[in-house]
């Protein structure tokens, strides 16, 4: 039997259940190169945005995941602006809208799935 190739994905994050499917789930996975997918790119609408702030353990991760996989991590401008929070993001997360993000991970990715 052929092994299936790894699938190209992008995650938009925006339940209410973001962090902790991040938290939890996702960036555990990724961690321990046992996620079975390569994750291009994550945009992050609604008070997911909360999850890019500076001195948050979890974006801490996030942004140490992005270095190290090149994993595109961008906050909604509109969600950005309208909580204030455009100076307090990590450094590797983009703000921008949905087209932005598109034009990131579009091209690259086999499916893009909301969490």
């Amino acid at each position: 039997m052929v092994p299936a190739m790894v699938k190209k994905i992008a995650y938009i994050v925006e339940s209410n259940l973001g962090s902790y499917i991040l938290g939890q789930m996702v960036v555990p996975q990724l961690e321990e190169n046992r996620h079975n997918a390569e994750v291009i790119g994550m945009f992050f609408i609604h008070d997911n945005v909360y999850i890019l702030m500076k001195d948050n353990p979890l974006a801490e991760r996030l942004g140490k995941l992005s270095r190290e996989r090149g994993i595109y991590l961008q906050a909604c401008d509109q969600c950005v602006y309208m909580r204030n929070l455009a100076d307090k993001l990590i450094e590797e997360a983009k703000i921008g809208c949905f087209p932005d993000f598109y034009a990131k991970v579009l091209d690259t990715v086999d499916m893009i799935i909301t969490i």
